[in-house]
């Protein structure tokens, strides 16, 4: 019988290794599922084979065609066309469409070049005999943990097609959440551009021009305060145009590398979640992204643990991470899933309550996603009160600059008025 050797995650989180031996592939999958492991890899270990380097050889091959398939600049796919792409492959294999030829009507009507490669790549995998899910995880840039994750549960389930519907609908919803941030970003974008765009305009442009009409008419008189501040500011300006681009473009980087070190970004992250008004909303769609993650995982079959390990991964916030850390030590000693995540600040009680429920009634999963879709709607109305506040504030903002530059100008232009009458 052939041998697997396989890596897994066992119900306490941690990674075995071994060998077992089934007689295919899906087999050896399906019997480490039924002993209580995760599989996150499982290769043909060459039992019988009279070439010792034959599974080496098939791993190396591999590595290649996923530096193959990485290759360019930027992303291979974005993540609409990956949720389009899972959508419609979970709607082939519903209709009753083998994987493979699921796989290739997929590849025939892609038009993405690159993401073609990839997925040429994958029905090679899977017409030699490896799992969909191994396929997918040669290319970690195109599917991230939990997209393999949930399709290797699926695999092991026999729930392929329901899976990919479930992270075709996940992926759906946090494009959506995400898009509704950034189109409430966008109106104080474009307005501080605007501000900018005039000040420079007035310093560079206006203020030198009014500078020589005061000193021809003002004979060298002494110019108001606000005045002298705003032809200051001009002269510094452009007599330094080099340095202060330079010193814009240092500060742009220099920001740019300290978020990237752990103390700027826990420093960043804890701003995001405190900040007044903003912070509500990123509390809010940090814990919309976890509950949705974690509620997916598990109604898909992933283990309670090593879903909370994937949710940890997906987190883009430090203090949230750190805190499902914490939970997931918690749980594998034993505690609840309630009662480790009360103790965590960063979880409003709403959310422990129903996981609470969730855990008394075995519908932790349903209970989680409910959470989810409450703070969906919870985004959309932080972001209508968020756009509503800024859009006064940046208008006033916008009026105080270009009307204190205004009325610094027309000063000196009272006084010469004066003189002439």
């Amino acid at each position: 019988m052939p041998k697997y050797k396989y890596s897994a995650i066992d119900s306490n989180g941690k990674q075995k290794t071994g060998i077992v031996n089934a007689d295919t592939l899906e087999s050896a999958n399906a019997k480490l599922t039924s002993m209580g492991l995760m599989p996150t890899q499982v290769v043909a270990a060459g039992s019988g084979d009279t070439n010792p380097n034959k599974g080496k050889t098939s791993s190396n091959k591999n590595k290649k065609e996923s530096k193959k398939g990485s290759r360019g600049f930027g992303k291979i796919i974005k993540p609409e066309g990956l949720a389009i792409f899972t959508r419609q492959l979970s709607t082939l294999l519903e209709a009753g469409l083998p994987l493979l030829r699921a796989l290739e009507v997929m590849i025939r009507q892609e038009r993405n070049l690159r993401f073609r490669s990839v997925l040429e790549q994958v029905a090679e995998q899977v017409k030699s005999g490896n799992a969909l899910s191994d396929g997918l995880g040669q290319f970690p840039k195109v599917f991230d943990r939990l997209y393999v994750n949930m399709i290797r549960a699926g695999e092991a389930g026999g729930v392929l097609a329901l899976v990919l519907s479930r992270l075709a609908t996940f992926m759906e919803k946090a494009q959506r959440t995400k898009g509704k941030v950034k189109s409430a970003m966008i109106y104080p974008i474009v307005v501080v551009g605007v501000a900018v765009s005039i000040v420079t305009l007035l310093m560079v442009v206006v203020v030198p021009k009014f500078q020589t009409i005061f000193d021809d008419m003002l004979d060298g008189a002494a110019l108001p305060g606000p005045t002298q501040l705003v032809i200051n500011i001009s002269n510094g300006i452009r007599e330094n145009i080099l340095l202060t681009a330079i010193t814009l473009v240092v500060f742009f980087f220099g920001l740019k590398y300290l978020l990237k070190t752990p103390m700027g970004r826990t420093t960043f992250d804890w701003l995001s979640i405190n900040t007044p008004k903003l912070g509500d909303l990123v509390r809010k769609v940090n814990i919309a992204r976890i509950t949705r993650t974690f509620g997916t995982l598990l109604s898909s079959g992933v283990p309670i643990l090593q879903a909370i390990n994937i949710t940890k991964d997906i987190s883009n916030n430090s203090h949230y991470a750190n805190a499902l850390s914490r939970i997931h030590d918690s749980v594998r000693d034993g505690e609840t899933l309630a009662g480790s995540m009360e103790r965590e600040k960063v979880f409003p009680s709403m959310v422990t309550s129903m996981v609470d429920v969730g855990e008394e009634t075995g519908a932790l999963a349903e209970m989680l996603n409910r959470v989810a879709d409450n703070y969906d709607e919870d985004v959309d109305n932080a972001v209508g009160g968020i756009t509503s506040i800024i859009e006064p504030v940046m208008i006033v903002f916008l009026a105080v600059v270009v009307g204190f530059i205004v009325i610094a100008l027309f000063l000196p232009i009272i006084e010469i008025i004066k003189q002439l009458s």
